[in-house]
């Protein structure tokens, strides 16, 4: 048992969005003083952005916020990270070229490999492909890129309690292709990649029905499951666990969590906003430094 508590940087995401009401309600929560340090990374003047206006410039300050807390997590100053929401159109305005948290940390850190992961007490789910077309994904979803994810997730669950992860491969097209009826990725490309997965010892089975394996791993045949697309895999977690589901991103060499929701520029600066989301991934982030 660890005698100090760690350093948790808690960043405020876009500062025209609901993010920096629920990083200061987290960093004042009992529940989150009680098992961390928590240290608020926000723009040194946010009053300059006007709630629930979307600009370029929120979107560079959020960039900004989150390079200087990777920075401090790099240099060990804090020992992990916990992301408030950003918005992917306010990035886009200010000319970065990253769709979101997960593919800039990866760029800011060097990572070869990683993939987000939905963690709840109701279902995990981690997704193959994420902030792309619909119509992009069967040419993204290789054999390589699934059996990087795939042994990723066999590889990161141990430190979720999973010591032996039972890992399930939702197929991409109805009823999993039906034989090549409906679709042959399932033969070309999936199937082959759990395959492989299973040679190298991975506890991997499908590709099932993306209609009934969420329910299948919610009654507990699995322990996590892997989608070919970012709304086959959220839309479940969001009907049985939104505001409680955490986002972690798995491959990084930093820890790092974050909320299961956008930044919601509708109720921004209303004192709407619920933390819950962003307290549970603080409290998970502490914990995955072996506290909490």
């Amino acid at each position: 048992m660890r005698l100090e508590k760690p350093r948790i940087a808690i960043t405020a995401g876009d500062p025209a969005g609901i993010g920096p009401e629920i990083a200061a309600a987290a960093a004042a929560d009992p529940r989150v003083r009680a098992v961390c340090e928590p240290a608020v990374y926000a723009p040194a003047d946010p009053q300059r952005f006007a709630p629930g206006v979307l600009s370029g410039e929120a979107g560079r300050a959020a960039y900004e916020t989150i390079v200087r807390a990777v920075d401090d997590a790099r240099q060990q100053r804090v020992e992990a990270i916990a992301t408030a929401p950003v918005n992917k159109e306010a990035f886009r305005l200010a000319g970065l070229p990253w769709s979101g948290h997960t593919d800039l940390l990866a760029h800011l850190t060097g990572a070869p490999h990683v993939a987000m992961m939905f963690h709840s007490a109701a279902l995990r789910v981690v997704l193959a492909t994420v902030h792309i077309a619909l119509a992009e994904v069967p040419r993204a979803l290789t054999q390589p890129s699934l059996e990087a994810t795939i042994d990723l997730t066999a590889r990161e669950l141990p430190r979720y309690g999973v010591a032996h992860p039972r890992i399930a491969v939702a197929g991409l097209n109805p009823h999993a292709g039906e034989h090549g009826l409906f679709g042959r990725e399932e033969e070309t490309v999936i199937a082959p990649a759990i395959a492989a997965c299973r040679a190298r010892g991975v506890n991997v089975t499908g590709p099932f029905s993306g209609d009934t394996v969420f329910l299948r791993s919610r009654r507990g045949e699995f322990d996590v499951v892997v989608a070919c697309y970012h709304d086959q895999g959220l839309i479940p977690v969001k009907l049985l666990a939104f505001g409680e589901a955490v986002n972690v991103t798995l491959g990084l060499p930093i820890v790092r969590t974050s909320v299961d929701h956008g930044t919601a520029f509708d109720i921004a600066g209303r004192g709407m906003a619920n933390p819950e989301s962003m307290i549970a991934a603080v409290l998970l982030a502490a914990r995955l430094t072996g506290s909490g």
